[in-house]
């Protein structure tokens, strides 16, 4: 009796001392899904991420990224996003506009300018743009630029009249800045990105309007071989996490993981401009001609917006943020 009392005290001091060594860490899975290109800046600064938010949260975070499309479209990722399938998303500004219709706002025609205007009104808005997501239930981890809109076209273009002269081309799945043209007189003609060249070929369409990397990585240059040299808007890429996901992370990691996102929107704008320039630069040497619009002729493409915007607004664009953007962007111009 006695031995095999000791028997059962032994084996359970051996249970409680051997808990912390067998004992498994608990782990958080975060599944997040990417359009992008693996090889591509935001697809390297994606599998970076990962590495990062593994090490500042000792190993208890883990953020699984699906890189290429596997996952499908932005619009297939935010029904997943909300089925908890996955539980964070790369999207760009026509993907989040899917999810509050406030954001296009942000890429509206001529609206934001310059590199350093998008910089002031992320800065002064960020809090209210988020609050956006967040009365969604989803937390936006980082917010970034994913290149500039330019035109490419068959002819060249310096003036809004070049182009209505032209049939443009615009992915269905942007209905607002589609809008926005044929609004302002344009002839727009729906086409998918995958078959854009095609078009072009076939003279189905005569322009696209594109960043610079997307016209040099589908070759829509070898055809629309003019590009305006006019900055259209700014396309915004941003990551965004479920409130199931952000919810399972431990609290003490948060902060640490949002000061992640930010360096990844600092080290995207850097990259992505450089990346442009030498995408353009490229371009150039296979027959790429820029279209330089003077300042006369610019102001030409301001004033046809103008006076468009009354009819868009509260309609294809959100009125209050357009006004606190415009009178925010007046105030900076003015002081320069």
């Amino acid at each position: 009796m006695k031995q095999n009392f000791r028997l059962v005290v032994c084996m359970s001091l051996l249970v409680v001392l051997a808990g912390p060594v067998f004992a498994q860490k608990k782990v958080v899975t975060i599944k997040l899904a990417s359009i992008v290109p693996e090889n591509t800046p935001w697809g390297m600064a994606l599998t970076k991420l990962a590495r990062d938010w593994s090490t500042v949260t000792n190993g208890e975070v883990e953020l699984k990224v699906y890189h290429n499309g596997v996952a499908g479209s932005e619009q297939d990722v935010l029904r997943k996003l909300k089925q908890n399938q996955i539980q964070a998303g790369v999207f760009s500004s026509v993907g989040m506009s899917t999810i509050s219709s406030k954001i296009m706002t942000v890429s509206s025609p001529f609206l934001i300018r310059t590199d350093a205007e998008l910089d002031l009104v992320l800065k002064e808005l960020k809090q209210e743009l988020e609050q956006e997501f967040i009365d969604q239930k989803f937390q936006p981890l980082t917010w970034a630029l994913a290149g500039w809109v330019k035109f490419f076209s068959r002819s060249p273009v310096f003036v809004p009249a070049d182009l209505k002269k032209q049939k443009v081309g615009t992915a269905s799945d942007q209905p607002e800045l589609m809008q926005t043209f044929k609004t302002m007189g344009y002839q727009m003609v729906p086409v998918e990105l995958n078959e854009v060249l095609i078009s072009l070929n076939s003279g189905m369409i005569d322009a696209v309007y594109q960043s610079p990397l997307a016209a040099g990585g589908f070759q829509f240059f070898g055809i629309a071989k003019n590009m305006a040299s006019i900055n259209l808007a700014p396309m915004m890429g941003s990551i965004i996490i479920n409130q199931r996901g952000w919810r399972a992370i431990p609290d003490q990691y948060k902060d640490k993981l949002l000061e992640l996102g930010g360096q990844l929107s600092k080290d995207m704008n850097t990259s992505i401009l450089k990346l442009e320039a030498d995408a353009i630069a490229t371009m150039l040497n296979y027959g790429l001609i820029i279209n330089s619009v003077s300042p006369e002729q610019t102001q030409l493409w301001y004033t046809d917006v103008e006076q468009a915007m009354p009819r868009l607004l509260g309609k294809t664009f959100d009125r209050e943020l357009y006004g606190k953007i415009q009178t925010l962007l007046g105030n900076y111009r003015n002081r320069r």
